[in-house]
Parts: C-alpha cells; structure tokens; sequence
C-alpha cells in the first residue's frame, strides 16, 4: 500500500531546535553558577568586616559578628581594614585618665556655677573635642560691646581660676552672635565683634600667671554656628556667646 504523499501545507516535524535550546539553558546555568559563586565570595568578604567592626566596637559582640572566616581574601581584608579603624579609633579615643581630668574640671566648674547662681548663664558638656564650656554673652558684655564689663571681671578671673589644670591643656576661646547686623561704627559686621569678644576675654583669662599663654587660642565666628534659631529672641540670646573648649591632652587645634 503506498504511502500517503504529504497534503500541501503539512510540514515534517523536525527535532533539531532542541539542540540550540539545550545549549542555551546549559550556558544560562553556567552563569547562575558564575554569579552564585561571585557573590559568595563577596559576602565572605562582608562578613570578615562585619566582625573587624564587631571586635572593635563591640568588643565581639553583636548584631554584625560572625564567627569564622574561611577565604584567604576575605582575611586579608580583615586585617588591612582592622589596622586602618584602629588607628582612626587610637585618633579620636580619650584616654581614661583624660576623661577623668576633664570630668574633675567640669565638676569644678559645675559648682562654681552653683555657687555664683549662674545655672542661667554658664553651661557645660563633655564632647567628642574635648569639655565645653558656655558663657552667655549678657554675662560678659554690653549688647554691641567687644570690652568685658568692668563689674564682670572678677567672673573672668574667677573662670582662670578654673582653668588651671596640671598638666596645662590647649584651650580655644570662641566668640559667637546673632544673625541681627552690627549697628555701630566699631565694629563692620558680627564677625569682627566676636573675634574681639574672644580676644579681649582671653587677655583677662591670661593675666592669671598660672596659665600658659602658648596653651590658648581665640576665634571668632559671627552669626555663622548659631545653636539655637534665630526666629525668637530666645534663640538669638544662646547664639550671642563665649566658648571655652578645652581639649584633652595630646589633641591640637584642627579648625
């Protein structure tokens, strides 16, 4: 019986496209693996970080602390970025025994401001730069005036007083104002009148012998670090102030 010859149109099933499509899934898995394998590498490296910052931060301890590192490369980079973090950490760290030299002078100072009523005009903190202290301008100064009032030297003084520390630390005297425009004929803008401010307070602080006049500096900033807004006058009156920082031993003025 003869075989039935193909109708017009009928086509011949042919096999051959899943040879290409086999190849193509073959790469296609290929490169899953490539990228599967790229990536655990890259968290090996992450986790040997993770446990660089754990050590140094939180002593081992942590949400970001991981227990071993296998990859040669990953303990590389642990190393390389351990060393980099502990010098930055040796940079910035207070040593204990300056803290404690700073705290005693802040409680000093504390209680001098107890003593004298002044918990409205003088503050301090502890900072990362070392221990702050806050004088508002109305202690110190006539509103326009760069000259400490006469009345208000023995306060200058008194304050000397308290800076003296064994050993001697370097100590910045900062000016600051308002954003409301100097309105006399001493001084061109609020930048000029700080800096004065700064300056003549220091000549007091350092009339007291005990102090190293090489150990001080004065700065002045205008209205340009406010701490508060100048919206209120309750806000301009924290801006326009002295700063006495005093910075722990080792450390120099970076600004």
């Amino acid at each position: 019986m003869s075989r039935r010859k193909k109708e017009k149109g009928e086509h011949e099933f042919n096999e051959t496209w899943l040879l290409p499509y086999s190849d193509l899934m073959t790469l296609l898995l290929a490169l899953f693996i490539v990228l599967f394998a790229s990536s655990a590498v890259d968290a090996q490296k992450f986790q040997s970080m993770s446990k660089v910052f754990s050590e140094i931060f939180t002593g081992g301890t942590g949400i970001v602390d991981y227990e071993s590192i296998e990859q040669k490369n990953g303990e590389e980079l642990a190393d390389e970025t351990k060393e980099k973090l502990e010098k930055a950490k040796e940079q910035t760290q207070v040593p204990v025994d300056e803290q404690t030299t700073l705290s005693a002078t802040q409680e000093r100072v504390n209680q001098y401001i107890l003593e004298k009523g002044l918990t409205g005009q003088l503050k301090t903190s502890l900072t990362s730069e070392g221990l702050l202290v806050t004088i508002n301008d109305s202690v110190l100064f006539d509103s326009g005036s760069a000259d400490v009032r006469e009345e208000d030297i023995a306060v200058a003084k008194e304050i000397s007083d308290l800076l003296v520390i064994d050993p001697p630390h370097n100590v910045i005297i900062s000016g600051h104002t308002d954003n409301v425009p100097i309105q006399n004929s001493n001084f061109s803008s609020n930048w000029e009148l700080s800096v004065m401010r700064a300056v003549n307070f220091m000549k007091i602080i350092l009339e007291n012998e005990q102090l190293d006049p090489r150990m001080f500096s004065a700065k002045g900033f205008g209205e340009f670090q406010p701490i508060a807004s100048n919206d209120t006058e309750e806000g301009k009156a924290k801006n326009r102030r002295v700063e006495v920082l005093i910075l722990p031993n080792g450390k120099t003025e970076q600004n």
